[in-house]
């Protein structure tokens, strides 16, 4: 969190619309819209009410500090986080944009502190702190720990590759940052997040941008808390979320400008994505019984035929162990009723 102050008689400039997308979220969305409120930097936030049913507008007006920078509007339905915080860039007027998910919060300062490292940058992010849902106030951890010591620039090629998901390490990818975004340069190349998304909505903007020219600076922690559920969104993706992050990283790959390296961080994120499509595939397959489909995603390119068959081998371990531990079970009462010598 940073401590920068402002001049005594001098009151910080209101730069920042701070974009609030919410769908049934009446428990949590006063903590969140109390946060940005109380950023001095923060001109307006924009709460959008995606089709909540559980009173989440009137919770959200709750917490409205009667500086008439809260603005709420109501989605007729649900339509998804993409397309309600596209209503609320439409409707935003500063100069930078940030986005707060509805069950997450600003500690105080971290707006001030992003802005300070905001020069010469399209995007800036910093580092999150995450905590359990059971406990928002307890310990806090980075997302990204020791990989993050210092302010840095972050290329498209690392950008794509740091989504790359290593299922041996933690999840860390960039997706999940949520930088303040200039405005100028959103509008100036249409830049809009991809409303029939519902995972990796953000990757997307965030990699199209980037191919674009877009200068992302990643700086450590300033004071996003993160409230990780179990029964998140990212936790639940379809098959046809999958499929749709394939089409965003071929769409990318075919704009103009992006060197060799570009594209070969493209194609090992796709890669990454294919394989997991093609497990869930594979089960699906294995299920219906479907021996034709279950050859198909062997016949993918490389990695993921090797994907597949280490899947495979992980499940198959287990139950060799169990298949091992029942034999010899099975012979312990016969041993058991042997004489003893």
């Amino acid at each position: 969190m940073n401590d920068s102050s402002q001049t005594e008689n001098q009151p910080p400039a209101r730069s920042v619309t701070v974009v609030i997308a919410a769908y049934n979220a009446s428990v949590t969305i006063a903590r969140a819209v109390r946060s940005a409120l109380a950023e001095p930097e923060v001109a307006e936030v924009i709460v959008v009410d995606d089709g909540s049913n559980d009173g989440t507008s009137s919770c959200a007006g709750n917490a409205d500090d009667g500086s008439g920078r809260l603005r709420i509007l109501l989605q007729p339905s649900n339509g998804g986080p993409s397309a309600a915080r596209n209503r609320a860039i439409c409707e935003s007027r500063a100069p930078w944009i940030a986005v707060l998910d509805s069950d997450d919060f600003f500690l105080p300062g971290r707006i001030c502190g992003l802005l300070a490292c905001a020069t010469n940058a399209d995007l800036v992010a910093d580092d999150m702190w995450q905590v359990p849902e059971s406990d928002v106030d307890g310990p806090r951890k980075s997302l990204f720990s020791e990989a993050l010591k210092e302010p840095r620039l972050v290329s498209f090629s690392e950008f794509v590759l740091w989504n790359v998901t290593d299922r041996k390490r933690p999840r860390a990818e960039l997706g999940f940052i949520k930088p303040l975004m200039r405005r100028d340069f959103l509008a100036q190349h249409s830049l809009r997040y991809q409303e029939h998304m519902r995972l990796g909505e953000d990757y997307e903007l965030y990699a199209r941008a980037l191919a674009l020219g877009a200068r992302l600076k990643l700086i450590p922690v300033q004071g996003y808390v993160s409230v990780v559920r179990d029964n998140s969104l990212s936790g639940r993706h379809t098959e046809t979320d999958l499929l749709h992050l394939l089409e965003c990283d071929h769409a990318i790959g075919q704009l103009s400008g992006l060197r060799a390296p570009d594209k070969d961080a493209l194609r090992r994120h796709y890669g990454s994505i294919d394989c997991r499509l093609q497990w869930r595939l594979l089960i699906m397959a294995v299920k219906r019984g479907d021996w034709s489909a279950c050859r198909a995603g062997f016949a993918r390119p490389y990695p993921v035929p090797f994907y597949l068959l280490a899947r495979l081998a992980e499940r198959a371990i287990p139950r060799k162990a169990l298949k091992l531990r029942r034999a010899i079970m099975a012979r312990i009462p016969v041993l058991q009723r042997k004489p003893v010598h």
